[in-house]
């Protein structure tokens, strides 16, 4: 389907509300310039925090640019005005979007509707994050279509669907807090529907408690059920990496739509389009692809725990001399606020002495670049979904190691399902990593991953391609859901 035709008046305007995290902006956005090159106005809400992180790490110019037809918004959190550089905690966003957000969403839905600039077309659908349900009320407010964008993967959000079922078993919640090292969490779940022979360990991390109206757990399964009630569900997937899941999940949900790799569409567009935007809320480092240019090709491990993970000083510690020790080149990203209790999460002068022709330590950097580089042999991930988008759409084999939420399910499909990955355990040791890594690298079994990989891109590229699913799956949602009953002249 081509852009549309016709006045700025006529366009579609399509109102996009990511949850207010690193993760979850990033295909946000995409999704977004995707949409402004089939010709619809774009307005993105970010959260007031995020805005002013966003100017400083893009710079104060960076919205003076003057995107045609792509305007970005803000709304307060609801959560005390901070001024830092760093995630805000997870679970007091979750709550406090929740509670908040609609009336500020709302006024931000009438003004725009009662703007007296003609450049400025009516709302005519929104695009809310999975976990941002408030903003479905409001589209049902202004008589506007709702589609729910989960960030995470199809597995995922059917091992959501399936909560209350594990509650009404009696296997959630915990009995007691022993239940998480007790060897509970091995328990086998054997009745969600494609997905056989799970581990409750491999659910996401929110049913680890003792209390059945934990706040988290009972959000979870809130926001799931009410991203169900949407017009459609966009997930960041293909068919082929999660057919059944897909095909099981469509009989209980509203209609699916599967767009990606997100990176992997949004390359294909021409270079007068949005495609160099990015959202990035650290400052990145683009000296980070010249040090990349002096390294042999597939040589590099690249080290990368998110926006969010955090580690204890000595996980940092095992990781860092098992990368040492295995005495091969590294491109580690450490935020600022990754080290537990250390704000400048600093590595020793011995380690950094050992790996200075090796190695190189960096605060933040463009991932999608890092990782199509030539010289990047592997990915050592905590498994955020886009990460493993990511990694998969570029064919770069993954090491996992967990963190929370829904990264478990993601490490158990990348590394047992699809054979992209390799698991790390969670209690982190430095002769692991050294063994690991050089498995990876040089070993049979790194071999036959990095062959999965490759096959794994194969497929990705066919989904994205303009005759594949997820290219053709882009038009259908913008003539079956976005553009349903509206007056295109």
């Amino acid at each position: 389907m081509g852009s549309l035709e016709g006045k700025k008046s006529q366009k579609p305007h399509a109102v996009c509300i990511p949850f207010p995290s690193q993760g979850h902006i990033n295909p946000m956005l995409k999704i977004s310039i995707l949409l402004h090159s089939k010709g619809f106005h774009i307005t993105f809400v970010n959260s007031e925090y995020n805005h002013k992180r966003l100017l400083k790490s893009r710079g104060p110019s960076f919205l003076e640019n003057n995107f045609q037809d792509f305007i970005f918004e803000t709304i307060p959190d609801g959560l005390p005005p901070i001024d830092a550089d760093t995630t805000q905690h997870i679970p007091s966003l979750c709550f406090s979007t929740k509670e908040n957000c609609l009336a500020p969403f709302r006024e931000l839905l009438i003004k725009i509707n009662n703007s007296s600039n003609d450049d400025v077309p009516p709302v005519s659908c929104i695009i809310f994050d999975g976990i941002m349900t408030f903003a479905l009320l409001a589209a049902q407010e202004i008589g506007v279509p709702s589609v729910s964008f989960r960030t995470t993967n199809a597995c995922s959000f059917m091992c959501n669907k399936h909560l209350p079922l594990l509650i009404e078993k009696g296997i959630l919640p915990l009995k007691d807090e022993s239940d998480i090292t007790n060897g509970y969490l091995d328990t086998i779940i054997d009745y969600i529907p494609s997905m056989k022979n799970l581990c409750l360990r491999e659910f996401p991390s929110q049913i680890r408690t003792t209390n059945i109206n934990d706040k988290l757990l009972n959000f979870i399964m809130g926001e799931t059920e009410g991203a169900s009630k949407a017009s459609a569900i966009i997930f960041h997937t293909f068919d082929s990496l999660e057919f059944n899941v897909l095909r099981d999940l469509s009989l209980i949900c509203p209609p699916l739509y599967t767009i990606g790799p997100l990176q992997l569409l949004t390359d294909q567009l021409p270079k007068n389009s949005l495609k160099f935007l990015r959202a990035n809320l650290w400052k990145e480092d683009e000296d980070c692809l010249n040090w990349l240019n002096s390294k042999e090709e597939k040589s590099v491990v690249y080290v990368n725990f998110g926006s969010i993970t955090v580690l204890t000083k000595t996980q940092l510690m095992e990781f860092a001399w098992g990368l040492a020790n295995s005495k091969k080149n590294f491109f580690w990203v450490i935020r600022s606020d990754a080290v537990v209790g250390d704000d400048s999460a600093m590595l020793p002068n011995e380690f950094v002495e050992e790996t200075k022709e090796r190695g190189l330590i960096s605060r933040w950097c463009c991932q999608e670049q890092v990782l199509k580089h030539s010289s990047i042999g592997a990915f050592l991930t905590h498994c955020g979904w886009n990460s493993v988008m990511e990694s998969i759409g570029s064919g770069v084999p993954m090491i996992c190691w967990p963190f929370f939420a829904d990264q478990h399910i993601n490490c158990r499909y990348a590394c047992y399902e699809w054979g992209v990955g390799m698991e790390i355990d969670k209690n982190v040791k430095r002769d692991e990593v050294d063994k690991i890594v050089r498995e990876m690298m040089d070993g049979d079994k790194g071999k036959k991953v990095k062959k999965k990989a490759s096959e794994w891109k194969k497929l990705a590229q066919e989904a994205t391609r303009v005759e594949g699913s997820s290219s053709l799956n882009l038009d259908k949602l913008v003539k079956d859901e976005l553009l349903f009953n509206y007056p295109v002249c």
